[in-house]
């Protein structure tokens, strides 16, 4: 098993006791929850006459079923306004921080928590939502839950999980023009697969990463859990410092101090010992597009769809079920297939980062004709700041739509929907089969600018082309 690695340490230092299963006990720091799967979890606590222990480690936003367009009170979507009621009502029950919409900090629960500085390094956070793991860009140890787990946490401030194995992924170079962290994290999840990190923790290192700025770790830990990886973190540097400090719930003065030396202390160890280490060349990564139903399902934008034979004997039989449902045939290039939709957003890219990058391919193209582009930043924060900066100007002026925050079309929770058989080039992390809104609608992942590329040329295109 691993030793000296900060997944270790931070377990270690999380932990309770072992349960007679042979389960940890692990006490987690901060909880985050939203509307979709908390409801049920207050429900039980109240069936069992409990209190939430700790409402001071738990904060609330609303995201998945928010309206991007038109977010007046009560919503169009009877069931949508009944799960933010929901959750209004429970926050103030349980005194419960909730940054709800018009608060100035409400948002997708995975933008606002680092942009608040709740995330700090050496945590334990979780959350009823599978892309928690993006909390460990700094250095926390993060698992999206189910809502039995909600209600355990909230009810003991505990989680019962088995210990990990630790991988590390080291990725070393610099990146060239046109590729992204995005390209990273799908190029790794191509390589290893979506059940190769079954079992394990990922951690994410070498020089590319050191290169990387926080959003952009975020990206890549944010997608960790496609890789089949129960969490993914980055080591703590002054990276992750510069970004925390200042920010609303950071150390301040000799306690930011204090935090440093300490956040020091857990990084991993440089003799530390790992499960596995996979080594990857940046060099060697292109802006890379999925053409299938999985996020495993990847090739460089200047590749083709793999023949059969190409993959490995288990990967075949859903690779025939992606050919059907994608209407893609073995050796057709991915550039050149035809786009209905462009949405650039989720708790993956729609952080300030990500929209710049999408602004400058943006600038000075229009929208091709008959294609719906749209933009929706992660949180009303990233909002103003991309207004004050005139980044909505520049998408609108190229034909964007310019949207409310949320989780959009990211998944089939809200208006934003896929149509029939209409295909999208999206920025977010999921390609399943219906996760968009239509049964019969297809999804192709890619970089921020990557979509922009495609809104402007109506296709999949190479964004190098307009860099």
């Amino acid at each position: 098993m691993s030793k000296g690695t900060l997944f270790d340490k931070v377990w270690d230092l999380h932990t309770v006791g072992t349960l007679p299963s042979g389960l940890t006990q692990l006490f987690i720091g901060l909880h985050l929850i939203h509307e979709v799967t908390s409801p049920q979890a207050f429900a039980m606590l109240r069936e069992r006459g409990l209190k939430v222990l700790f409402p001071e480690r738990t904060v609330a936003t609303v995201d998945h079923i928010v309206p991007t367009e038109n977010q007046a009170r009560p919503f169009a979507d009877r069931l949508a306004e009944e799960m933010i009621q929901a959750l209004e009502h429970n926050c103030q029950e349980n005194n419960i921080t909730f940054y709800n919409i018009g608060s100035g900090s409400q948002g997708i629960v995975h933008v606002i928590a680092p942009e608040l500085g709740l995330t700090q390094p050496g945590m334990t956070i979780a959350c009823g939502d599978s892309h928690t793991s993006s909390h460990g860009a700094f250095g926390a140890i993060a698992f999206g839950i189910g809502t039995s787990q909600v209600r355990d946490i909230l009810a003991s401030q505990t989680l019962a999980l088995s210990k990990l194995k630790v991988r590390k992924i080291e990725v070393n170079g610099t990146l060239n023009p046109g590729v992204y962290a995005k390209d990273v994290i799908l190029h790794i999840i191509r390589t290893l697969g979506v059940k190769g990190g079954v079992g394990y923790g990922y951690e994410f290192a070498g020089t590319t990463f050191e290169q990387m700025n926080m959003e952009e770790r975020m990206t890549v830990c944010n997608m960790a859990i496609e890789g089949g990886a129960r969490c993914g973190y980055v080591n703590p540097d002054q990276v992750t410092y510069d970004y925390l400090k200042g920010r609303d719930f950071a150390p301040k003065d000799a306690d930011w101090d204090q935090a440093v030396v300490w956040w020091e202390s857990i990084k991993s160890d440089a003799d530390a010992h790992y499960d596995d280490l996979v080594v990857f060349d940046a060099a060697e990564i292109s802006p890379t597009v999925t053409w299938g139903i999985t996020p495993g399902q990847g090739i460089g934008v200047n590749q083709s769809v793999p023949q059969p034979e190409e993959l490995l004997e288990e990967d075949r039989f859903i690779a025939e079920e992606a050919y059907r449902y994608m209407d893609l045939y073995p050796g057709q290039s991915i550039k050149g297939t035809k786009i209905d939709v462009c949405f650039i957003g989720s708790c993956t890219n729609g952080r300030i980062t990500d929209l710049r990058e999408a602004a400058k391919i943006a600038k000075g193209h229009h929208v091709a004709e008959g294609i719906k582009a749209f933009v929706v930043p992660g949180s009303e924060r990233v909002k103003e700041e991309a207004e004050a900066e005139g980044l909505d100007k520049i998408f609108q002026e190229a034909g964007f739509e310019w949207r409310e925050p949320g989780c959009s079309m990211c998944l089939a929770m809200n208006p934003d929907k896929l149509q029939g058989r209409q295909i999208s080039a999206s920025s977010s992390n999921r390609n399943f089969k219906g996760r968009q809104g239509s049964s019969s609608g297809r999804t192709l992942l890619m970089s921020p600018a990557m979509v922009a590329t495609a809104a402007i040329k109506g296709e999949v295109s190479d964004v190098r082309e307009l860099l």
